[in-house]
């Protein structure tokens, strides 16, 4: 039998202890390495150029440019319930700039504007589908 002067349990330790030590030096060169080195030079075709905008600030004076017609003011909604020359109730919406003129609009079709409100916007449940309007539908009932 030979003599052994190192127990297994010591030797497993101080394997183990040389492969931290080893594995812990490697890191140490890597952040070092990495930590510590300098940026690579950036080649001048990758670098922007700023390139050179001139104005032309004569269009301005241009027969196309004074052509050009505003947009119209965004319509808003109205709901309305009015009855006709033969006393028949219609229940409708209708679109203008304004409620004077929403109620001009109902006048020249020849209706007694019984009430008018504006639309509000978005919707009181969010989860209902976009094809089910909550306004009301335009119907003609009789009083």
């Amino acid at each position: 039998m030979a003599v052994v002067f190192i127990s297994p349990k010591k030797r497993q330790k101080v394997f183990f202890l040389g492969i931290a030590i080893t594995l812990m030096l490697f890191l140490i060169f890597v952040s070092f390495a990495v930590f510590l080195a300098k940026p690579a030079e950036v080649p001048q075709t990758l670098v922007f150029n700023k390139p050179k905008v001139s104005i032309d600030i004569g269009i301005f004076d241009s027969d196309q440019f004074k052509g050009l017609k505003s947009y119209a003011q965004m319509q808003t909604q109205y709901t309305y319930r009015a009855t006709t020359e033969d006393n028949k109730v219609k229940i409708g919406i209708i679109s203008a700039e304004s409620e004077e003129e929403a109620k001009a609009t109902l006048s020249s079709m020849g209706l007694a504007i019984a009430e008018i409100k504006e639309v509000q916007t978005g919707r009181s449940n969010p989860f209902t589908p976009y094809y089910q309007s909550e306004a009301v539908p335009t119907t003609e009932a009789e009083e």
